[in-house]
């Protein structure tokens, strides 16, 4: 117990003296009570994984991903360094997953004009499929679908 309060002693007084030249004392204060709380609950934790939601992981990556690894090293962090940098690589992939993905899904609108002409070719000719009016289309050079097994559909 004497030998733990000595080494608590002793790490908050270097922490301190390294916050000490900030210009803002309160935030020393309060910095030294955080990193204590910390060191607390990786002790009460102990090999205890600790779970922290999306959100969580999202602003722990954001505010410590510019650090460089030895600096991260350094931090009194509840997860390893590389675990906060996987997570940052994980938020980017999602965001450009995200601003990557298509505005309106499926395929584009077909033009009125070659639709108003498929209308006109199945009222004029009812014994006519699908195909029949595709390939019509094709001939005249208007690609508007991919019919049967050329396109990966079943038949």
């Amino acid at each position: 117990m004497l030998l733990r309060m000595a080494y608590l002693g002793l790490t908050n007084t270097f922490a301190l003296l390294r916050l000490i030249p900030m210009s803002n004392q309160a935030k020393d204060i309060e910095i030294l009570a955080l990193r204590h709380q910390i060191g607390v609950l990786q002790r009460q934790l102990g090999d205890t994984a600790v779970l922290f939601s999306p959100a969580d992981r999202a602003l722990l990556a954001a505010l410590v991903h510019r650090f460089l690894r030895q600096i991260l090293h350094r931090l009194r962090l509840l997860v390893r360094p590389d675990t906060i940098l996987r997570w940052h690589r994980d938020l980017l992939r999602r965001r450009h997953a995200r601003m990557s993905r298509p505005k309106s899904p499926g395929r584009p609108r077909t033009i009125r004009s070659i639709r108003m002409l498929v209308l006109r070719l199945v009222k004029e000719n009812p014994n006519w499929g699908y195909r029949r009016i595709h390939g019509e289309l094709l001939a005249l050079g208007l690609q508007i679908a991919c019919p049967g097994r050329e396109c990966g559909y079943p038949v």
